[in-house]
């Protein structure tokens, strides 16, 4: 059985279930740089719209079982 690749989870930053994906390569590739850890394949981006104008997400990291992994909470930089 396979993991679907979306879910509506919890967002502590966005207080509320929305949208959430797993890290593509090059996302998980730059989480372990940010965060400086060796494995990240558990994590989940929030993908709700925080600014309807720029269609900027919120990019709020979990994990899969946590409600707030990190303490304050740790968004995915954008990529340039």
């Amino acid at each position: 059985m396979t993991t679907p690749r979306t879910r509506k989870l919890a967002c502590s930053t966005c207080k509320g279930k929305h949208q959430h994906r797993q890290l593509t390569g090059a996302e998980q590739q730059q989480a372990k740089e940010q965060l400086r850890l060796r494995a990240v394949h558990d994590f989940w981006l929030c993908e709700n719209v925080v600014d309807a104008e720029t269609s900027a997400q919120c990019r709020n990291l979990r994990r899969y079982l946590q409600w707030k992994p990190f303490s304050p909470p740790v968004k995915l930089q954008v990529p340039e």
